[in-house]
């Protein structure tokens, strides 16, 4: 026979209950979400070039805004889960073009299927995933370190094989060959719902929102990875598989490293060896506005989404707002400092009302 234990008296030490056993309201729930600063900071950035842009809000204006941030966000998605776990990858960037390269290149030399090449590219991509998350938990070396070497390897094969398979720093055109079509229809078709165009990048981009959301809330691998964010040796000691874990998520970002440099492909036929290059800096910029914390165990999914949409319109509302676009970077680092203020703030409160 089960019994419900008594309610708390006012003179028992409340220090020692279970927090998600305590009454809170909701707006406490609302507050600490991790990507309530990150909303509250896109509704600024959407009013704001709303008022200032012509054209903003047109059907194609709302199409472009979403497709920059659907092509940061594939890849922040898989960094903002990596970051509540505890880690960074520096390699996520060239990752992307080194995906794209093996398709194109493996496809146009084997003269085979697009297909046989995309299928290849999945192979290698995970397999670097693989490597990223072994090298780290069996040499106990930082993912900083770790990541930062696969960085400078990865841009090095980048350029190194591409000049030495095609004579050039680009693949040749594979829009010819078998197969094209359909992955173009796939990775880089454009749709239109509701007189908005709208990239496949968009759809891919929701899913995988959608996917690692239910993945952190509603599965054992999700408390997994807050777990080890919080704090590895904790975790291990309660039965976690941290290296599991780790290795996992690294697999995250090499999937949509792989999804990412499909889409770079078939939108452009041919790929140039060095692109990339800083853009897993981004991804990390938008998974920390939409509420990670570098130190891990905090920040979700759809805070990555959020800090994607601010970059995508911010990005776009200056071409619309006709500024200079060298200030870009000015926005996008003032906006990071904002943020994450914001976050750090709204914290502070919900622990003080607890």
């Amino acid at each position: 026979m089960s019994t419900t234990a008594p309610p708390p008296t006012p003179g028992d030490d409340l220090d020692h209950v279970d927090e998600r056993l305590l009454r809170t309201t909701p707006l406490k729930k609302l507050l600490a979400r991790p990507e309530l600063g990150s909303v509250v900071g896109a509704l600024a950035v959407f009013v704001f070039f709303a008022v200032v842009a012509d054209g903003f809000l047109r059907p194609a204006g709302l199409g472009t805004v979403l497709y920059a941030a659907s092509v940061l966000g594939i890849m922040a998605v898989p960094v903002a889960l990596l970051m509540i776990g505890g880690e960074f990858d520096l390699s996520a960037g060239v990752l992307v073009t080194s995906a794209a390269l093996v398709s194109s290149m493996f496809s146009y030399q084997m003269t085979a299927n697009v297909w046989v090449g995309v299928g290849v590219s999945l192979l290698v991509t995970l397999a670097v995933g693989v490597f990223n998350g072994f090298m780290l938990t069996r040499t106990k070396l930082p993912s900083f370190i770790i990541t930062l070497g696969t960085f400078l390897m990865l841009t090095g094969l980048n350029l190194g094989l591409t000049k030495l398979i095609t004579g050039t720093v680009s693949t040749k055109t594979i829009a010819d060959m078998e197969g094209f079509p359909s992955a173009h229809a796939v990775f880089a078709s454009t749709l239109t719902v509701g007189g908005v165009e709208l990239k496949v990048t968009v759809l891919w981009w929701f899913g995988l929102v959608a996917l690692a959301t239910w993945i952190l809330l509603r599965t054992r691998f999700g408390n997994w990875i807050f777990a080890v964010g919080g704090g590895a040796d904790a975790a291990r000691a309660v039965g976690v598989p941290v290296r599991r874990t780790k290795i996992g998520l690294y697999l995250g970002v090499a999937l949509c490293a792989w999804i990412s440099g499909q889409h770079l492909l078939f939108s452009f036929d041919v790929v140039q060896s060095g692109e990339g290059v800083g853009n897993e800096l981004i991804y990390i910029i938008a998974a920390v506005i939409g509420g990670c914390l570098i130190t891990g165990g905090y920040g979700s999914a759809i805070g990555s989404a959020v800090g994607a949409l601010i970059f995508g319109m911010t990005s776009k509302g200056i071409v619309y707002a006709e500024w200079n676009p060298d200030w870009f970077k000015f926005f996008l680092g003032a906006m990071l400092l904002l943020a994450t203020l914001l976050n750090a703030w709204i914290r502070k409160r919900v622990e003080a009302t607890r």
